[in-house]
């Protein structure tokens, strides 16, 4: 077996954002190859960021960001659960994509749940004036594709991240919490355009 040093644990760390005993057991499984643990950590990241995902985030930073010539500003608060992660390089890249992805597509909300229920009826109402005269069964799943429509260009996290058009802003929290090791979450933003 690979002695593993104190140092080599950090680095790793460091790296990842991952916890201490993390670390080691990584390298520890890799025989002390560093990249091969981090591959590890990521591999069992993306196994348990679904458990974290209820876990306190109060630590975090303040992110902010200003494009187009000083014509659209961001602030995000983006949380995390230890100061450690807030102070993380992946952790600050992704508030500042998080942020990149606000200016360029202008979310009034963050989820669904923040929509308030007089602009949800509104919605369904105007999807369902559009779907009259298709049978009950059928009108009911138009609707709800609707719907899931509207809310995907409207909720933050359910939009399609600008720089991967593939993935949902939600989809690259998850995969930072499967590296980072801990929750993540977005406590709040606010966008800021001349003239709006």
């Amino acid at each position: 077996m690979v002695e593993i040093s104190a140092t080599l644990v950090s680095e790793l760390r460091r790296s990842t954002g991952a916890g201490f005993v993390d670390c080691k057991n990584a390298l520890v499984e890799a025989n002390g190859n560093f990249e091969e643990a981090v591959v590890l950590l990521k591999k069992k990241g993306m196994a348990t960021a679904a458990k974290k995902l209820g876990r306190e985030a109060k630590e975090g930073i303040i992110e902010s960001y200003i494009h187009g010539g000083g014509r659209i500003g961001v602030l995000l608060e983006l949380n995390c659960e230890t100061d450690f992660v807030g102070k993380n390089s992946e952790f600050k890249q992704l508030a500042r994509d998080i942020c990149m992805h606000i200016a360029a597509a202008n979310p009034p909300y963050l989820s669904r749940e923040d929509v308030p229920v007089a602009l949800v009826e509104q919605e369904k109402e105007i999807a369902s004036a559009q779907v009259t005269g298709k049978p009950q069964h059928a009108m009911e799943k138009i609707l709800e594709g609707k719907m899931d429509k509207w809310y995907q260009q409207n909720c933050l996290l359910e939009q399609a991240f600008v720089k991967d058009q593939s993935k949902t802003v939600n989809d690259c929290i998850a995969a930072a919490i499967a590296v980072i090791g801990e929750n993540i979450r977005i406590g709040r933003f606010v966008r800021f355009q001349i003239g709006e």
